[in-house]
């Protein structure tokens, strides 16, 4: 018998918003921890140490290619399985299921093999030649975490379908399954065999193997939805609806690669103009401390974007039902959420740089290391409350079906601006334009999106007299549930 996902319409908005939002937050914390905990472990590793490093901050980019392809799938699958359901329509949301487990899988194979092919040039474009042992490392790093892409894209994909089908926790667990055994598996690998880069690596790719089990095993057990072999027939319709859906999480990810390949190569252009950083022992500082401050960026935005993420069913479900007043509620409730993430996170960062670089192996390098790590973590970071609630923006309209609005914003944001200013301002300010390109970026998205929350509240203000009439029927399913 399937299950009712009625009480999204009837369920405080704080208990709807703890109960999807914290599994997801601690789902996608789990997912950045497994290349943050290997950057961890390789720093620490004195015969790694930044060199190590380096070559973590060059492959990154690369899983996150992986990760937009997942999110594009599994977030616009999310988002539409979430707005069949509240239209009461169990049949598209099955096919759409089916659908992102098909190109889940056809996906991650073809990345995989396309990376095997272009391994080099693909190293070299994202600024691995910055001297030859972080060539070496990259190279090695590279190989074997490409082995297990199509294992990370499936369990990402499948991650978010898992929740629109009322099953955070689930969620939830089966990545946190990964990432544990990760962290076990990385100083064995690292410290006890001395595998190296190839340790951290395999030890990533055995935590995603686990996710994407857990996640086929899920798919054999779903609640509200019921999957039959005619549900995984790919169809032109339901993929022309997920797409766009989820093209927003998409451009988000690749967009901020593309930023990252600018930023890694205009560390590697001007680090090489610098007094220090332009000697052959202290080349690969820069892009190992950058690369360090994205990780704590990365660890933030994981809050932010799993806040926000987590309600999308809700927002769908709500939407479909026409209960725009929820939805409003909602999204200020979320926007004041975000904006404290960002100010807890920018204390942190301005306040206590020596010790976040302290994680990452600084007692083994030389004292640049320390200096420019922090210098990097107080410019770079410095309007992280403006990033957190930009992010939280762009995600709330994919949920209320409004793609283009959120691809749009996400693409000023990640291309105009973030590859924009890392290009342009180093011309003028050298390295340090590398840092100021973050909080530029962030100011004027802030001031653009400011525009477009302040319309999404007028057209969330529509309709309050249909909600009226309605809630009488809402607080009767309610009681039914």
């Amino acid at each position: 018998m399937e299950k009712s996902n009625d009480y999204l319409v009837g369920e405080r908005i704080g208990t709807l918003m703890r109960k999807y939002a914290v599994p997801c937050i601690i789902s996608l914390l789990v997912a950045a921890l497994y290349n943050i905990v290997d950057q961890i472990f390789i720093a620490n590793a004195d015969y790694l140490g930044s060199y190590g490093n380096a070559a973590n901050t060059v492959v990154f980019p690369l899983t996150v290619i992986a990760l937009a392809i997942a999110v594009m799938i599994g977030d616009g699958c999310c988002a539409f399985v979430s707005l069949s359901l509240g239209r009461q329509n169990t049949k598209d949301a099955e096919q759409s299921i089916g659908n992102a487990v098909v190109l889940s899988a056809i996906s991650g194979i073809a990345l995989c093999v396309i990376y095997l092919l272009l391994q080099n040039p693909i190293v070299t474009v994202f600024g691995g030649t910055v001297n030859r042992e972080t060539f070496e490392y990259s190279r090695e790093y590279f190989f074997y975490i490409t082995l297990g892409i199509p294992f990370y894209v499936f369990g990402q994909a499948i991650n978010p379908v898992i929740r629109s089908d009322g099953s955070p926790k689930f969620a939830m667990v089966s990545t946190l399954a990964g990432a544990a055994a990760n962290i076990v598996l990385d100083p064995i690998f690292i410290f006890m065999f001395k595998w190296g880069m190839m340790g951290a690596a395999v030890a990533t790719v055995a935590g995603q193997i686990i996710t994407a089990a857990l996640a086929i095993w899920y798919l054999v057990h779903t609640k509200t939805v019921k999957l039959a072999k005619p549900s995984f027939k790919l169809r032109a319709r339901i993929i022309g609806k997920i797409i766009p859906l989820g093209i927003c999480s998409f451009l988000s990810q690749i967009s901020l690669v593309a930023a990252m390949a600018a930023i890694n190569n205009m560390i590697r252009k001007y680090g090489a103009r610098d007094a220090i950083f332009s000697q052959a022992q202290y080349a690969q500082i820069p892009m190992a401390v950058v690369g360090i401050v994205m990780k704590f960026f990365q660890i933030v935005i994981s809050i932010v974007v799993g806040m926000a993420a987590g309600c999308i069913p809700i927002v769908g479900y709500n939407m479909g039902a026409g209960e725009k007043a929820r939805v409003k509620k909602l999204f200020t409730m979320l926007l004041e959420c975000e904006a404290a993430v960002g100010a807890a996170a920018l204390l942190i960062a301005e306040l206590c740089p020596r010790r976040l670089i302290a994680i990452f192996g600084a007692a083994n390098e030389s004292v640049y290391y320390t200096e420019f790590a922090i210098k990097s973590f107080r410019i770079y970071l410095c309007m992280m409350i403006f990033a957190c609630v930009n992010k939280a923006a762009f995600i709330f309209l994919q949920a209320m079906g409004r793609a283009v609005a959120s691809t749009m914003l996400s693409m000023v944001r990640e291309i105009a601006f973030g590859v924009g200013f890392s290009l342009l301002l180093p011309v003028w300010f050298g390295l340090d334009g590398v840092l100021y390109s973050m909080p530029v970026s962030d100011i004027l998205t802030f001031v653009i999106s400011a525009v477009v929350i302040a319309a999404t509240y007028r057209r969330l203000l529509e309709d309050r007299p249909k909600r009226l009439i309605d809630k009488p029927c809402i607080m009767s399913r309610k009681t039914l549930t």
